[in-house]
């Protein structure tokens, strides 16, 4: 049934065409970057010498436009303000509505952890409508080798890509957690590939889950959007299905972050 829905060439794990286009991640990072271009455009107030830019307005860090009085230009100065007030703003603020969004239109659990001394910490969630709700617990770090969210640490965090996972103790919570090196570092790799990790009864017997990363402007791992919820409401079917939103809204969260 899933090879006439999806084609028999294919293997039901591939990222959409969108995600795996270089290009439309490219173009979300132009928007942002024209975003912050087009708020310099406004003229800004005049110095005791005269109205409009001069060229020492590059050197303060304002808006300069070019020699042929073009569009301003960002001075260097104000493009390293900008990077610090992207760094801290809010990620629970801007991504609540994305949170919301997912739970609505998946009806399952929508979590958002940040990675923190090379673990991952739940610091929002929006529950599940359904009649049966996998409940997340804020401050709760998720257990590495045996969640969704902690194989994005271990795939995608700076500090483990550069360690490895030789010293990670792969203590068994089921029957089903990865606890052979060997086999963790496999799953690892195609999280790489994949752009996404799924956990199926690896932590809790009963709870399933999904989870794709969020990356800030200089490529670091920011945070992690997931989905969670009971392992049979989770086939594979579902978890293909689950994956577009769930990607689509990391891609969102990145751009109003401004990566």
């Amino acid at each position: 049934q899933e090879d006439r829905a999806h084609g028999s060439d294919r293997r039901g794990d591939e990222m959409p065409d969108w995600v795996a286009n270089k290009r439309a991640r490219l173009e979300r990072i132009r928007a942002a970057k024209a975003t912050l271009e087009a708020e310099a455009k406004a003229p800004p107030p005049q110095d005791d010498d005269g109205p409009g830019p001069s060229s020492g307005m590059m050197k303060s860090g304002k808006p300069d436009r070019g020699p042929d009085g073009g569009p301003y230009r960002l001075g260097l100065r104000l493009v390293a303000l900008s990077d610090r007030v992207l760094s801290r703003l809010d990620v629970r603020q801007r991504a609540r509505p994305l949170l919301t969004a997912l739970a609505e239109q998946t009806g399952e659990t929508a979590t958002l952890s940040v990675p923190s001394g090379g673990e991952a910490v739940t610091v929002d969630f929006v529950p599940s409508g359904s009649s049966v709700v996998s409940m997340a617990r804020l401050g709760r770090p998720s257990i590495l080798h045996a969640t969704a969210v902690g194989k994005i640490v271990l795939a995608f965090d700076r500090g483990w890509a550069q360690s490895g996972i030789a010293d990670l103790a792969l203590i068994a919570y089921t029957d089903k957690t990865i606890t052979e090196p060997s086999g963790l570092e496999e799953e690892i790799r195609g999280v790489r590939e994949r752009g996404y990790a799924e956990a199926l009864g690896e932590r809790e017997s009963d709870l399933g889950a999904l989870a794709a990363p969020v990356f800030g402007r200089g490529g670091e791992l920011q945070a992690v959007l997931g989905l969670q919820g009971p392992v049979a409401r989770l086939p594979a079917a579902t978890r293909r299905a689950l994956r577009i939103p769930l990607l689509e809204a990391s891609a969102e969260l990145e751009r109003l972050l401004g990566a």
